[in-house]
């Protein structure tokens, strides 16, 4: 009997060690993770200490902080194609990323960086760095690392989804595709990843992990040490892994090969969501919206309504573009308990490669803020109110589940979580008026997307809750907001 208790407790250990990579690790009182791409390292740490930490924001996704070539014209793609592992982009220097992760880590506001361990750059004629690194492209010779042609695939292009080895072992749009299972070539990238953790990083994103042999990342993954407790994080905590794995359901490789060992961004949501905020599935469907939907189990899912890419590349993907639908969208992803949510904060973009505000010389410039306001090129969808203060609704219902679903068989829908918020969605054309069951305490409450709980008062709605738990719940039609929220700390004294 003894070799088989051996075993099992074996797989226990292994199960263990790769489902700890699932958790966030979020500073009490935080919750979700917001993707500030491309911004600055100062200006994220200002960010953190002003407004992400006050707020309640659990974390920031930064742009990948590895140098890469630079490119005519700057488009925002050059940051994933990498030359080095040294810290230096336009975001900023190895010294200015290593205080803004202490100054957000004090703030209660984790960093995951955006890493790119499938590939390296593209060929490019005079291929040179954000950090004056050089490269022969041509010839697989990035010598800053070094690698040379002996560590990467043999060249072909990525042509068949239904080839797993295809997909995996070829070039993706034309990028050098590394060979993660030499050990060499797999040390470079442990060591790039502990680096990061040293300073206090808290996860990472990988990019392209579709395109890597989960064997290869199972064994780059658990040779990353625990967090740094100095910043706060608990004994034996590994870092949060959120993979990219695109998989709508209809090629070879699946999603579920990969949250055995991390969690997975989980593209399909982002679809579903979209569509039912665009009015194409009645959300009274949402009604069991989670794993019967075909998403990963909610700790294995990274939720999110749009990012970089599908802005881009999907135009059924609701976008800041759609500001009254899109608003509607994150709101159901915050006020619904399933996965980790990742708010996109983007840059106004006209045409699908232009690369972040700048000042004509390449050089990113600095959001300019005033009243929650973001100016300069950016959007900041993270300082719409409708969307920071569902941010903190999550927190305070936080460990509640579900209750008093509502729905008039089509697109109005509404539930509570516990006792603790009450949320509403018209995504009708005609009004929202009904009696529903809310389950707060009796009082007056503020609406905290149409307005916030200033000195006593409300600057939006009121919403009156009687003493059976129960409320007068209005949307109209044709107002600016289709979603009305509540929650114990928006009530009038």
């Amino acid at each position: 009997m003894m070799p088989a208790i051996v075993l099992l407790l074996a797989l226990l250990t292994l199960a263990a060690g790769e489902i700890a990579h699932n958790d966030p690790h979020f500073a009490p009182g935080h919750d979700a993770i917001v993707h500030l791409f491309e911004w600055k390292w100062n200006d994220i740490a200002k960010e953190c200490e002003q407004f992400l930490g006050p707020v309640g924001f659990g974390g920031v996704q930064v742009s990948p902080v590895q140098e890469n070539i630079v490119i005519d014209k700057r488009p925002w793609w050059e940051r994933y194609q990498p030359i080095s592992y040294k810290w230096i982009t336009r975001s900023g220097t190895r010294e200015q990323f290593i205080d803004m992760v202490a100054r957000c880590n004090k703030a209660g506001v984790r960093i995951y960086v955006d890493v790119i361990m499938n590939h390296m750059s593209g060929d490019r004629n005079d291929a040179h760095g954000t950090g004056n690194s050089r490269a022969n492209t041509y010839n697989f010779d990035y010598p800053q690392v070094p690698y040379t042609v002996k560590n990467f695939h043999p060249r072909c292009a990525v042509n068949n989804y239904n080839d797993p080895s295809n997909v995996r072992n070829c070039e993706l749009v034309g990028l050098h595709d590394l060979d993660q299972s030499q050990e060499y070539v797999r040390s470079k990238l442990v060591d790039f990843l502990n680096d990061l953790v040293a300073i206090g990083v808290a996860g990472f994103r990988v990019d392209a992990a579709k395109h890597m042999w989960p064997s290869d990342l199972r064994t780059i993954y658990s040779r990353v040490r625990n967090l740094n407790r100095t910043h706060g994080f608990p004994n034996d905590a590994q870092p949060y892994i959120f993979q990219e794995v695109i998989d709508y359901g209809n090629e070879a490789i699946s999603k579920r090969e990969y949250n055995g060992i991390g969690a997975v961004i989980e593209f399909k949501y982002s679809y579903e969501i979209s569509n039912a905020f665009r009015g194409n599935n009645n959300l009274k469907w949402l009604v069991n919206w989670g794993e019967q939907w075909g998403f990963l189990p909610s700790k294995d899912s990274l939720v999110f309504v749009d990012n970089h890419d599908t802005q881009r590349d999907n135009p059924q993907i609701l976008t800041y573009k759609y500001s009254k639908r899109y608003k509607m969208a994150v709101a159901f992803m915050l006020s619904h308990p399933f996965g980790t949510p990742r708010i996109m904060s983007s840059f106004d973009f006209q045409s699908k490669d232009q690369g972040p505000p700048n000042d004509g010389n390449g050089n990113i410039l600095s959001p300019s803020i005033h009243d929650n306001i973001c100016s300069n090129g950016w959007i900041c969808e993270h300082r719409w109110r409708q969307i920071y203060n569902m941010v903190r609704f999550r927190n305070l219902v936080k460990g509640t589940k579900i209750d008093n679903w509502w729905d008039n068989g089509s697109n109005q829908i509404a539930f509570s979580r516990g006792c603790s918020g009450f949320v509403a969605f018209n995504g009708d054309q005609y009004d929202l008026k009904k009696n529903l069951k809310v389950c707060l305490p009796p009082g007056q409450y503020c609406d905290v997307i149409s307005g916030n709980l200033e000195k006593g008062r409300c600057t939006g709605k009121i919403v009156t809750v009687g003493s059976d738990g129960n409320a007068n719940i209005e949307i109209g039609a044709g107002e600016e907001d289709g979603v009305l929220a509540i929650h114990v700390k928006a009530k009038m004294a």
